[in-house]
């Protein structure tokens, strides 16, 4: 077995949610539920399929998107794992609850805008995603400062009142 780090290329502000399920309807039921979720979305989904053809199959509304699914999902290169990225503006908080709620949907591994790894695992004709590298490790601890700061920020961009 060898294990292998894939680095997620994206442009810095974009947002992907990284998951894994059983079943080549994932594509269309999560992409289902994205439109559902919130009207006019942005978006670009690849799933890795682990039988049959084992083709990459893809889906969304945003040609810039789905071409990022494809290739990192290409890279990737897991079965049943899918990787979906949200074009600026659009973020995981607003959808998250309703992919894990697809019925194909097993595991969320991350849903991030940071640099990322997906540490892989390769055995003879497959791969298995064991985890993600999300972002930095913690320089410290918050202060009254960072409290504050943090409090602010959420209330500024909406997500507080």
């Amino acid at each position: 077995m060898e294990i292998k780090s894939i680095a997620v290329e994206k442009p810095e502000e974009i947002n992907f949610i990284l998951g894994q399920s059983h079943f080549i309807k994932t594509v269309e039921d999560i992409h289902e539920t994205l439109v559902s979720a919130v009207p006019g979305i942005q978006f670009g989904l690849a799933f890795c399929e682990a039988s049959g053809k084992c083709l990459v199959r893809w889906s969304g509304t945003n040609d810039a998107m789905i071409e990022l699914a494809k290739k990192n999902a290409s890279a990737i290169a897991a079965g049943h794992s899918f990787i979906l990225f949200l074009a600026e503006g659009f973020f995981p908080l607003n959808v998250l609850n309703a992919i894990k709620n697809v019925p194909e949907v097993c595991h969320i591994f991350c849903a991030t805008a940071n640099p990322s790894q997906v540490i892989v695992a390769e055995e003879a004709g497959g791969r298995a995603i064991l985890g993600v590298v999300d972002g930095a490790s913690p320089k410290g601890i918050e202060g009254k400062e960072d409290i504050a700061w943090r409090k602010e920020f959420l209330r500024k961009i909406g997500y507080k009142s």
